[in-house]
């Protein structure tokens, strides 16, 4: 996946560790007091909400205003109910009996420290343009809040699962907060442990004691979740596949708006001509990745809202099937012509690029292969590189990224980030300098408009004007797929969005109780 501080500033994947630490339970696994052991992908760099960590409600150890349910549907957390609004001005009621892990009274003035500490321009938080509608936020009494906004943004609730922390106390190692599960240690590229809250306001989780164990390698994690190692992970689907039928293994195929896509950046001759990212986007046989490299568990991808939500604009939608003679016309009538090696050339520029994705994630690696192989056929010659995070962000500039976003929840998540100008080449944020003013306006326009109709058909336009720039070339969306020993109840698959924390099937842990 992308990591995380491509969209928050904290992620990044660090390279898989042997974890003595974290050996099969001693005890058996669905026992309440035994340790679960989640594996995962990725690994924050922070675990401040303030600096983007869970702001979108993937932590267990923070709880925001709001959460949501496994349907989408918005729920009060530490609010006692959703919020009153005119449209500019949202107040909360919160509730009277949280307290932080440190057995500090929640107060309106820890909510108000949480946002102002978000758009404070000293931290640098890599979220802070999410809540750029917010004028102000004040505290009139111990137990209201109240938001002032510069226009009414409407998707402003969706934002308010951002975790609160406590005034004066938000810290990127140490974290205190309200959550279902509080912090024990954290030992940087192996493990982070938590323990049960057993005096949590939404009740106390039967699982006692959490390891989030971290592998950025596929294989790895599938090799330790066969040793006994893991209680549960997330896989690709071919690497977990092996697991199906097994006895007292769970496999759980659950549908995203989690795309896998080629970013393209704009300022290089190859990739920076619209004729090739167009040949390219029709030269891909996308019905043969969801079926090969997939194994089913996905459909094709053409733009970056999913198909299914109510945002997705169907009239981008193309062939899953590759149409290389429309791709071979396109290039020909651009100056391309192939030449004697079968790679095409236009003004002394050979149509060769790099195309760079994370070293250990088998599905991205399949899918560049499975592009270069097709784009080969149309006279385009993609060299492949396999190459860490670190390596791989200042490249960002010249090279192709085979890269993961993606979101169900309000189309201006994520969207104005990746295409608006005012991102551009900061990191992962609108890595390939895509800059269209149209773009810009449209955006603009879905974030500060009210009306739902307006607002959609913004987005549709938007959509639309991105296809038609193939500022990328769009894949595949998965089915986000997770192996769980034992059985549980309280397990309740939602359309996720780009997996991160502990975000997706893992997200209600905390509500997880061995089946009797």
């Amino acid at each position: 996946m992308t990591p995380f501080r491509a969209r928050f500033a904290p992620l990044v994947l660090i390279a898989a560790l042997a974890l003595t630490a974290c050996a099969a339970p001693t005890t058996a696994p669905g026992s309440p007091d035994d340790t679960f052991v989640v594996g995962m992908s990725s690994e924050p760099e922070t675990l401040n909400p303030v600096m983007g960590y869970g702001s979108a409600g993937g932590s267990l150890m923070f709880d925001g205003l709001v959460s949501r349910n496994a349907d989408l549907t918005l729920t009060p957390a530490l609010a006692d109910k959703l919020p009153e609004t005119d449209g500019t001005t949202v107040t909360f009621t919160l509730r009277k009996d949280v307290k932080f892990h440190d057995g500090t009274p929640l107060t309106s003035e820890d909510v108000v420290y949480t946002y102002e500490s978000v758009l404070d321009e000293k931290n640098n938080s890599g979220i802070r343009g999410d809540f750029a509608a917010i004028e102000s936020v004040e505290a009139p009494d111990p137990t209201t809040v109240v938001f002032r906004l510069k226009y009414p943004y409407a998707p402003f609730l969706q934002r308010a699962t951002l975790g609160i922390v406590p005034a004066g106390r938000a810290s990127d190692t140490q974290p205190i907060g309200t959550g279902p599960f509080s912090f024990v240690s954290w030992t940087p590229g192996d493990k982070i442990v938590l323990k049960a809250n057993a005096a949590y306001w939404g009740g106390a989780p039967a699982i006692k004691q959490l390891v989030m164990a971290y592998a950025t390698d596929d294989n790895v994690r599938a090799t330790r979740m066969a040793a006994g190692e893991f209680d549960a992970t997330v896989l690709p689907p071919k690497a977990a596949a092996r697991f199906d039928g097994q006895p007292d293994l769970t496999v759980h195929r659950v549908p995203s708006a989690d795309y896998r896509g080629v970013m393209f950046p704009f300022g290089t001759p190859v990739t920076g001509d619209a004729a090739i990212r167009k040949a390219v986007n029709l030269a891909l046989d996308r019905s043969a990745m969801v079926d090969t490299i997939l194994a089913g568990a996905g459909e094709p991808a053409f733009g970056p809202v999913a198909p299914g939500t109510t945002w997705h604009n169907p009239a981008i939608d193309g062939s899953a099937t590759p149409d290389q003679a429309a791709a071979g016309k396109l290039l020909d009538e651009a100056g391309w012509r192939v030449g004697d090696d079968g790679v095409r050339a236009k003004d002394g520029t050979r149509a060769s690029f790099t195309l760079m994705y994370p070293a250990g994630d088998s599905l991205r690696k399949d899918l560049a292969l499975a592009v270069a192989s097709d784009v080969k056929k149309v006279g385009v010659d993609v060299q492949l590189a396999g190459l860490d995070w670190d390596a791989i962000e200042p490249r960002m500039a010249k090279d192709a990224l085979v890269m993961g976003y993606g979101t169900p929840f309000d189309p201006d998540y994520t969207n104005y980030e990746l295409f608006h100008s005012s991102y551009a080449g900061q990191g992962f944020f609108n890595p390939g300098n895509y800059k269209s003013p149209e773009v810009d306006a449209l955006l603009e326009k879905g974030r500060e408009e009210s009306d739902p109709a307006v607002r959609k058909q913004a987005y549709d336009d938007f959509q639309q004007r991105v296809s038609e720039d193939a500022a990328w070339a769009y894949l595949v969306y998965l089915k986000h797929v997770y192996v769980v020993r034992g059985k549980w109840t309280g397990i309740t698959p939602s359309v996720e969005a780009h997996e991160h924390e502990t975000g997706g099937l893992f997200r209600n842990l905390a509500e997880w109780k061995p089946a009797a």
